[in-house]
């Protein structure tokens, strides 16, 4: 069955326009996903968001002078669409030239266009290049699993079978850099860190999670629905008190994608690891 992001810029020869124009933008449908996770609209398991972050956002004053700024868009994850990410760095470039009279009104029309690609209201948030040497870079929280000294034999596809658990009662946070997949579409690399932080009866078994992590390595989906797979199977595995599956994601062509999802409703922030 032909990929949703087929008919999208995806793995195409593009001409990079750098007036204004909003139609650049290609929505990809969640519901294909959802299904294949045997979700709907109507039945997610997680509240959620995903955090992008645009490093190559400029446009004209009045007077002609460039403006520069990096952009954190928060795209809700319940919304009917995600956006695909080539388009989405044309829309952005398309601003390159055009002429704005403020960066409110700039604001304003990226919350617009992002809202009416994704079906639901996107916030946006525009940072000089100050406030964002000032956020600085910082290390992921709790326990890194990635020396941990096992055999691998499976990158294709994960399955669930590959998690376990031990009959323990635990609060933990754990991280991995090692998750790899492929873009669905070009079938280049998508390189992230992920975030897992859980209370339940039970305790992940670190080795097994990990193993499940690699065999990731060769599967091809997009960073929402990678995480989306990941936090369902733990939770099905957990029956947790509390979930949060964070992706931070390496950016490509500008823009990097970070996927959150929690068995409860949560405050999601926004940072930056060394790799990003």
């Amino acid at each position: 069955m032909q990929h949703p992001a087929e008919q999208s810029p995806l793995g195409k020869v593009n001409q990079y326009i750098d007036q204004y124009q909003p139609s650049l933008l290609f929505p990809i449908p969640r519901q294909v996903k959802w299904e294949e996770l045997g979700l709907t609209a109507n039945t997610l398991p997680y509240h959620g968001v995903d955090i992008w972050n645009g490093y190559e956002l400029s446009w004209l004053t009045p007077s002609g002078k460039p403006v520069v700024r990096v952009a954190q868009f928060a795209i809700p994850a319940d919304s009917p669409a995600i956006i695909e990410s080539k388009s989405f760095k044309l829309y952005l470039n398309s601003f390159n030239q055009t002429i704005f009279e403020s960066e409110t009104v700039v604001n304003a029309f990226l919350e617009k266009d992002l809202s009416k690609a994704a079906g639901k209201p996107v916030r946006v948030k525009l940072y000089t290049l100050d406030q964002i040497a000032q956020k600085g870079i910082i290390e992921p929280q709790g326990q890194c699993i990635d020396e941990l000294d096992i055999v691998i034999n499976q990158y294709d596809h994960p399955t669930a079978d590959l998690l376990k658990a031990l009959p323990k009662s635990t609060e933990e946070k754990i991280y991995s850099h090692l998750l790899k997949s492929n873009c669905p579409v070009t079938g280049q690399p998508d390189w992230a860190t992920i975030t897992v932080s859980y209370k339940a009866d039970k305790q992940l078994d670190h080795a097994s999670f990990l193993a499940y992590l690699v065999s990731f390595r060769q599967h091809a989906d997009f960073h929402e629905q990678c995480i989306e797979r990941i936090f369902i199977d733990l939770n099905n595995l957990l029956a947790a008190q509390s979930l949060v599956v964070d992706g931070r994601y390496i950016r490509r062509g500008g823009l990097d994608i970070n996927p959150c999802r929690s068995l409860n409703e949560i405050h999601y922030t926004n940072y930056r690891l060394a790799r990003q």
